[in-house]
């Protein structure tokens, strides 16, 4: 790794589908109530694609903010990662349908697959790659619409999440900007813990299955709340050790928004105040990889982040999987 050269973040999106569905409108078709979804979750209202807003439609517009933000052209961009783990087909990779729909040209473009961790998977390495020097100019993007895995009656997942889509442009840098340590891990003995099993070549796609709801999401809560604290916990321990800094000067914390307990249970253990910690899940739900980079946006956008400021970011997702990254916010000259 190049040690005089960095991945400083130049520029920050977010788009969301139209429909905006609040917590009263899911009680009018299930059994639940606004009460029941705010004192478990902390979720008001989230948004849902509808038919013409797949994932790659929401992340070429959360793309194109971005770049628009960083006052760059499509064609600075050399490399482009989509975080995803809802697919607009089988194959090829969303990112190619983006890069056509940011029109591109020929820019490098792969999908990576983390779920919820996806983002800080992506920053992890985005920034490799523009450090090594094998990119100068990299567009990620995390991007969900996890409506569509969903089984609208089932009150136990319905009502946690939400579509949406966040980026963030990464550019060479001179000065120690961007992520300055970052942690991934995961445990493949918790993959039942939270999926979807049909559709894909261990299960395709039968009637039966059709039948039985396999294609749908389902989790086990209790265990994933268990895994998910000591996750990002430890994650994020490591990563302000790499970094070189201590909790105190670190700025804002910026979790994966799954749940405002597990949240406040991360908080928590590290000894941190929420004050410090930005919380939008109840906004949003859990957007999946794309909560992060959201939060994120909404953090600079509200002066919670200023240049020079330290943050942490912190995910846990499906995989089982985790990360955290530290970043220095702003940028010098690349």
């Amino acid at each position: 790794m190049n040690s005089s050269r960095y991945a400083a973040i130049v520029g920050w999106g977010m788009a969301l589908p139209r429909r905006l569905v609040t917590n009263d409108e899911l009680a009018e078709r299930i059994e639940t109530s606004d009460e029941w979804i705010r004192s478990r979750t902390g979720i008001l209202q989230r948004y849902v694609a509808g038919p013409d807003e797949p994932t790659s439609v929401l992340a070429a517009a959360a793309g194109r903010a971005a770049l628009a933000q960083a006052g760059l052209g499509p064609e600075a961009v050399d490399t482009l990662i989509v975080a995803t783990c809802t697919p607009d087909r089988p194959f090829p990779a969303t990112a190619c349908a983006v890069q056509q729909q940011l029109g591109m040209g020929r820019t490098a473009a792969f999908d990576l697959v983390a779920a919820c961790s996806g983002f800080v998977y992506g920053l992890s390495v985005g920034t490799s790659l523009v450090r090594s020097g094998v990119s100068h100019v990299l567009l990620l993007i995390a991007a969900d619409v996890f409506t569509h895995l969903i089984d609208w009656d089932d009150r136990n997942t319905c009502v946690l999440f939400g579509d949406g889509a966040g980026a963030v442009v990464l550019r060479a840098d001179e000065a120690p900007f961007g992520a300055l340590a970052s942690n991934m891990g995961a445990w493949g003995g918790g993959e039942t813990l939270m999926a979807v099993d049909a559709g894909g070549t261990l299960l395709p796609i039968t009637p039966e299955l059709l039948t039985q709801r396999r294609q749908y999401v389902y989790m086990n809560g209790r265990e994933i709340f268990k895994h998910a604290v000591r996750g990002m916990c430890e994650s994020a321990e490591q990563a302000v050790v790499e970094a070189g800094v201590s909790f105190d000067a670190i700025r804002l914390v910026v979790p994966h928004q799954a749940n405002v307990r597990i949240i406040e249970a991360v908080a928590k253990r590290l000894g941190l105040p929420m004050e410090r910690v930005f919380v939008n899940l109840d906004r949003y739900g859990n957007t999946s990889a794309a909560s992060v980079p959201i939060a994120l946006y909404e953090a600079a956008e509200q002066g919670r982040i200023v240049a020079g400021d330290l943050v942490l970011l912190t995910a846990f997702g499906g995989g089982l999987t985790w990360g955290s990254s530290v970043v220095r916010w702003g940028h010098g000259h690349g």
